[in-house]
C-alpha cells in the first residue's frame, strides 16, 4: 500500500549480461511508499516502509556497475528514449478495482540509454505485480518475506516526495523504475495495483493519473465497471490536478474524446485522444487525474451481500435516517506559520461549516499556538443564531503568532468534551468529534510524538473520535495519522497551493452528518468464519461499511444478518435473512476475463485486502512485543498469499530466462479484453469498439408529427381525421408551459421552459423564444424526474445520474428507458407504451438571434389516457374537421365582429371544428426534424385562441417539476 508521507529509493545494479559480443548493463531503481487505510468507515493508517528490489539470477553477492562510456569525438544532440505507448486499464467489479498500467519506451539511438518509468498510484492501493521487458528479455516480480525486524521507527519515516510532486485530492505516491535500454531497442514496463473504492458523499471515486510528461502516439485510458446490483449514477468530470482543481459541479462534461457506454449493470469509459487533441489539451503531457464517479442501486436497508467461490462481502449503506446530534470541538492551529493564505482559507471554511451545524448540535472552538485560546471555557454551546454569530467573531479575531503546542490543543479539546459528556450523561445518544487542524510540527510544550500519542489516547479514552487535517509540507503526517487511527478517526492531507477552504469544507461534509453510532454487524458463528472488522464507531451519510468473510455453508441461498446500532434516541436492531447474490459467472468466468485468476476471485482478494488492513491496524495499536510479532507473522503470510507489496514484504525481480517474441502484445494483456462487448451483449446491446460511435443521422423512423419545436411552433397530428393543425405560442422568457398532463392516470407530466433571444433583423417579432429545458415527471410505478437541456440529461430516480448530450448512451431503470444519440436527440420511453423524442439543436457559431434549444415530439402516446391535457396532450384523442363557410357565417360561428382585411377579401373562410368549437384557419407549411420533414397544416392564429381550452396563460406552471398545478383539464 502507498502513502504520500515517505519515499525510499533503492537502486539495484543487475549483473552484467553478455550477448552477441556486447555488454549490456541494467540499472534498476524504484521509489516506494507504503500505506494502509481503514476505508471510509475507519481511520487511515499510513505506515511507511522500505520496499527492496533484489535480483535472483543465480549469482549472489555480485553487483554490476555501470561502465563509463567514452565521450564521442564530436558533440551531438542527446537522443532520449521516447514514450510511444501509455495505456491504463481498470476493471472494477463490485467496488474492487484492478488497474493495469502499460508503458512502452523506444531507444532509437545506437548506444544504450537510461530511461525512467513513473506512475502516481493511489495511497490506498496495493501493488500486486510489476514486470519489465527490456530488449526482449522479461523480468517478473514476486513478493518475498522481509528478513529484518519491523519496528515503529522503520514504519513511520517522514520524508519528502520526489518527482514533480503532483498529488490529487486523494493521496497518491510515485512509483518509479529506472533501467537502461540497449541501442535501437525498447522497454515495456507493466504495473498492476488493486484497491477497494471508498464511498464518500454518496459516490465511489476511481482516479487514474495521466501524466506521461510528453505527447504520446498511443494514449488510452479504459475503465470497465460491473456492479451486480446495478449502476444508478455515473460521472466523468474534466481532468483534475492540484494547480487547478476543477471541482465545479456545474461542469460535468468529460474530457474530449471520452466515450461512455452504459447499461443497467455495466459501464465502459474510454479516453483515447489523438496527438493533435493532446496538444490542444496540454503542451507538457500532464493532463491530470482522470476521474470516474458512480454509485449503485440499494434496495434493502440491511444491505447487500455478494458471494463468489466461498467468500462473501456485505455492503451496508442505509439512507433516509435522521441525523444524530453532534458534539464537535474545532481545534485550530493559530501559530505564526499559519499567517496569510492558510489562516484566511481556514477561517472561510469555518464560517461555512458553522452555518451547516444543526440546531441539535453543540460546539466549541479552540485556537492553539504558544497559548491556548478557548471560545467558551469549560462549556459546549448549543447551536443558535446568536452563538453562531459570536463564534464567527471569535474566529475572525484569531491572529497567527507564536509556536505550535499540538499536545496542549488536543488536551484542551478532549477535556471540554469529557466534562460535557460526564455532566450530561449518555442517555442522549449523540456523536462526539474533535476536528484538529495544523500546518506544522509540535514546537513547544510536549514535542515527543510518542508522548503526544499516549496523552491523546489517555484523554480520549475511546469516548469520541479525533479527525485531523494537515495543511502543507511541514506537517508531521505520521503523527496525525496515528492519532486519528488510535482514536477512531481519519486524517486528510491538503496541499498549500490547493483551495484549502473547499478542501476543509469537503472533509467536514464527509463526517458532518452521522446517522448511526456504535454499529455491530453479526452473522451466525456456524455460517461464517474469518470475518473482517464488523464493529464501527460511526456511520456517516454518504459513506459505506464493508464486511467480508468466508462462508461455511456455501449451499445456502440466504445469510442471517443482525445489525445493532444507535440512532438519535433509539437503539436500532435490524435482523433479516438476506438473499445471497452470486456474482454473475458470465462476468467472472474465463470467457470474459481471460485466464487472470485475480478477476475470478475478486471477493476473496477483497477479503484479503480488508484483512491485511485490519492486521496492520492491530500492529500499530498494540504495545506488546509478542503481540506485534504474532500480527506480523499473520500479515506476512496474507501478503504472500495475495502477492501484496506491504511493509512486511519485499518485491523481488527475477529474470525469466526466455525471450519475449511479442513483448508489447504480451505486455498489454493485463486486463479484460472484450469485457465491454460481452457485458453489453448480455444486456442486449453491442458495445462500440475503441473508436467513438459514428454519428447517426438526425432523421429517425416515422414519428408522430405532434410536436413543439423551434420558436416554438406547435404541430398536432390528427391521424383519424387525416389533418394536421399548427399554432404558435408567443410566451415570455422564463415561462414554463404544460405540454402534457396525465399524472392521475399514466402518471406522466411534461413541461417546457422558454428562453429568450433577439428577433432576426427585419422580422415582425420583437423577440424569439425557444425551449431551453424539457422536464418529464413520472409518478408510476415509482417517481422519477428527467431534466433535459441541450448539454445534458439529468435522471433523478432512486439516485442521480448525469449524462452528456454529446455522447451516445442508454440507461434503463425498471419501466423507464432514456436513450441519447450524441448531439442529435434524447428518447424517453415509459412503460413501453409512451415515448417522447427530444431533438437537440446546437449551434457551432450561433447568430445573435439563435440559441441552443430543444424540440419536443410525441412518438408513442398509447399509454396516455383520454383524460390527458396540456397544450399538446388535450388533442391526443380528439377529432377535427375543416369546412368552408361564408364570411358572415364564420363571424357568427367564431363569435367575432370582424376579421383582418385579407380574410374579408376571401369569398369563403376555412373553419376548423375541434371540441365543439369553430376557429378560422389558414393553410401553412411547417418543417419538422431539423427541416428534414415538411408538413402542410391548418394554422390557427392569436396564440391558438379558441383552439386550445382556455388561454395559453392557463398552461403556465410555477416550476419545471410541477405536475399537479392544472388550471384546466379534460376530466368531466
Amino acid at each position: 500500500m502507498w502513502t504520500a508521507h515517505s519515499q525510499h529509493c533503492l537502486k539495484l545494479c543487475l549483473a552484467d549480461l553478455c550477448a552477441q559480443g556486447f555488454v549490456m548493463i541494467f540499472l534498476f531503481g524504484i521509489c516506494f511508499c507504503i500505506t494502509v487505510c481503514l476505508g471510509d468507515h475507519g481511520p487511515n493508517i499510513i505506515p511507511n516502509n522500505m520496499i527492496e528490489f533484489t535480483r535472483t539470477d543465480g549469482v549472489k553477492d555480485k553487483v554490476g556497475s555501470r561502465s563509463p562510456r567514452q565521450a564521442p569525438p564530436f558533440s551531438r544532440r542527446e537522443t532520449k528514449p521516447q514514450l510511444v505507448e501509455f495505456s491504463v486499464k481498470s476493471t472494477i467489479i463490485s467496488r474492487y478495482a484492478f488497474t493495469a498500467v502499460s508503458c512502452t519506451m523506444v531507444n532509437r539511438a545506437a548506444e544504450a540509454k537510461d530511461t525512467t518509468f513513473q506512475m502516481l498510484v493511489p495511497a490506498a492501493a496495493f501493488v500486486s505485480n510489476f514486470t519489465m521487458i527490456i530488449g526482449g528479455r522479461t523480468y517478473h516480480s514476486h513478493v518475498t518475506w522481509k528478513k529484518e525486524k519491523i519496528n515503529e521507527k522503520s514504519g513511520f519515516k517522514n520524508t519528502s516526495m520526489s518527482g514533480n510532486g503532483e498529488i490529487g485530492e486523494t493521496e497518491m505516491e510515485i512509483f518509479k523504475a529506472s533501467a537502461v535500454i540497449p541501442g535501437r531497442n525498447k522497454a515495456v514496463f507493466l504495473l498492476m495495483y488493486e484497491e477497494l473504492l471508498q464511498r464518500r458523499l454518496g459516490m465511489y471515486e476511481h482516479m487514474i493519473s495521466v501524466r506521461p510528461q510528453q505527447l504520446v502516439g498511443h494514449l488510452r485510458i479504459e475503465v470497465n465497471i460491473y456492479e451486480n446490483s446495478g449502476i444508478t449514477s455515473l460521472e466523468v468530470p474534466p481532468f483534475q490536478n492540484n494547480k487547478q482543481n476543477n471541482k465545479n459541479v456545474d461542469t460535468i462534461l468529460p474530457p474530449p474524446s471520452t466515450v461512455i457506454n452504459q447499461t443497467e449493470k455495466y459501464a465502459k469509459i474510454t479516453f483515447h485522444p489523438s496527438v493533435i487533441l493532446q496538444a490542444k489539451m496540454t503542451q507538457k503531457g500532464i493532463f491530470g487525474d482522470f476521474v470516474v464517479r458512480y454509485d449503485v442501486r440499494r434496495e434493502l436497508s440491511i444491505g447487500e451481500i455478494q458471494v463468489l467461490n466461498g467468500y462473501f462481502v456485505h455492503y451496508f449503506a442505509p439512507t433516509d435516517l435522521p441525523p444524530l446530534p453532534k458534539n464537535v470541538v474545532f481545534v485550530i492551529d493559530t501559530s505564526a506559520s499559519m499567517v496569510g493564505t492558510k489562516i484566511r482559507q481556514t477561517k472561510e471554511a469555518l464560517f461555512t461549516i458553522l452555518q451547516d451545524l444543526r440546531p441539535d448540535d453543540y460546539f466549541n472552538i479552540i485556537g492553539f499556538s504558544s497559548r491556548i485560546k478557548v471560545w467558551q471555557a469549560d462549556n459546549m454551546m448549543k447551536v443558535t443564531p446568536n452563538n453562531i454569530r459570536d463564534a464567527k467573531k471569535f474566529i475572525y479575531g484569531l491572529i497567527p503568532t507564536g509556536g505550535t503546542d499540538v499536545n496542549g490543543g488536543i488536551q484542551t479539546g478532549a477535556n471540554l468534551l469529557n466534562k460535557y459528556l460526564s455532566k450530561n450523561g449518555w442517555q442522549e445518544r449523540s456523536v462526539s468529534l474533535i476536528i484538529f487542524l495544523t500546518d506544522g510540527r509540535p514546537t513547544i510544550g510536549e514535542v515527543q510524538s510518542a508522548n503526544i500519542l499516549g496523552n491523546t489516547k489517555s484523554a480520549i479514552k475511546e469516548r469520541f473520535c479525533l479527525f485531523s487535517i494537515g495543511i502543507g509540507n511541514d506537517v508531521d503526517y505520521n503523527l496525525l495519522e496515528r492519532m486519528s487511527l488510535e482514536n477512531c478517526g481519519m486524517m486528510r492531507r491538503i496541499k498549500e497551493d490547493e483551495d484549502a477552504a473547499a478542501q476543509l469544507k469537503g472533509f467536514y461534509d464527509e463526517i458532518g452528518t452521522p446517522l448511526l453510532s456504535d454499529i455491530r454487524i453479526s452473522y451466525p458463528p456456524d455460517s461464517v468464519q474469518y470475518v473482517t472488522q464488523n464493529m464501527f464507531f460511526n456511520y456517516f451519510n454518504g459513506s459505506e461499511l464493508v464486511v467480508a468473510g468466508k462462508l461455511l455453508n456455501t449451499s445456502s441461498d440466504t445469510l442471517h444478518v443482525e445489525i445493532k446500532a444507535s440512532n438519535s434516541n433509539k437503539y436500532v436492531v435490524l435482523e433479516s435473512d438476506v438473499k445471497v447474490e452470486s456474482v454473475d459467472q458470465n462476468v467472472t468466468g474465463s470467457e470474459v476475463l481471460g485466464q487472470t485468476p485475480e478477476y475470478k476471485n475478486h471477493i476473496e482478494r477483497l477479503w484479503g485486502y480488508l484483512s491485511f488492513k485490519e492486521l496492520l491496524t492491530s500492529w500499530h495499536k498494540t504495545d506488546n512485543i509478542m503481540k506485534k510479532e504474532e500480527v506480523v507473522d499473520k500479515a506476512r503470510k496474507l501478503a504472500l498469499l495475495y502477492n501484496f507489496v506491504t511493509p512486511f514484504t519485499l518485491l523481488e525481480v527475477k529474470d525469466s530466462e526466455f525471450q519475449a517474441d511479442l513483448p508489447k502484445e504480451e505486455a498489454t494483456n493485463f486486463t479484460t479484453e472484450g469485457i465491454g462487448q460481452k457485458l453489453l451483449n448480455l444486456q442486449g446491446k453491442k458495445s462500440s469498439d475503441d473508436s467513438p460511435p459514428k454519428k447517426q443521422g438526425k432523421e429517425r423512423t416515422s414519428h408522430s408529427k405532434t410536436s413543439a419545436d423551434g420558436d416554438p411552433h406547435f404541430v398536432v397530428d390528427f391521424p383519424l381525421s387525416k389533418l394536421t393543425v399548427c399554432f404558435n405560442i408567443d410566451g415570455e422568457p422564463g415561462d414554463i408551459l404544460r405540454l402534457v398532463s396525465d399524472h392521475k392516470n399514466s402518471g406522466v407530466t411534461v413541461n417546457g421552459q422558454l428562453i429568450g433571444a433577439p428577433a432576426p433583423p427585419n422580422g415582425h417579432k420583437k423577440q424569439r423564444t425557444y425551449f431551453s429545458k424539457i422536464t418529464i415527471i413520472v409518478n408510476k410505478p415509482k417517481r422519477s424526474y428527467i431534466e433535459i437541456t441541450p448539454a445534458k440529461v439529468i435522471l433523478d430516480s432512486m439516485d442521480r445520474l448525469i449524462l452528456s448530450c454529446d455522447k451516445t448512451a442508454t440507461v434503463q431503470s425498471d419501466d423507464l428507458v432514456v436513450s441519447i444519440t450524441e448531439k442529435s436527440n434524447v428518447t424517453v420511453t415509459i412503460q413501453g407504451t409512451i415515448s417522447f423524442v427530444i431533438l437537440v439543436h446546437q449551434y457551432k457559431n450561433p447568430a445573435p438571434f439563435q440559441r441552443n434549444h430543444l424540440g419536443f415530439y410525441i412518438s408513442n402516446s398509447k399509454g396516455l389516457s383520454s383524460n390527458s391535457h396540456g397544450l399538446l396532450g388535450q388533442f391526443l384523442y380528439s377529432n377535427v374537421k375543416v369546412t368552408q363557410t361564408s364570411v358572415s357565417s364564420a363571424l357568427k360561428m367564431a363569435n367575432q365582429t370582424s376579421f383582418s382585411k385579407p380574410v374579408l377579401e376571401q369569398n369563403a373562410i376555412n373553419m376548423l371544428t375541434v371540441r365543439n368549437r369553430k376557429i378560422p384557419v389558414i393553410r401553412k407549411q411547417r418543417k419538422l426534424y431539423n427541416g428534414l420533414h415538411q408538413v402542410d397544416c391548418w394554422f390557427a392564429k392569436n396564440n391558438a385562441a379558441k383552439l386550445i381550452d382556455g388561454t395559453y396563460q392557463d398552461y403556465l406552471v410555477p416550476h419545471p417539476f410541477d405536475y399537479d398545478h392544472d388550471l384546466i383539464t379534460n376530466e368531466v
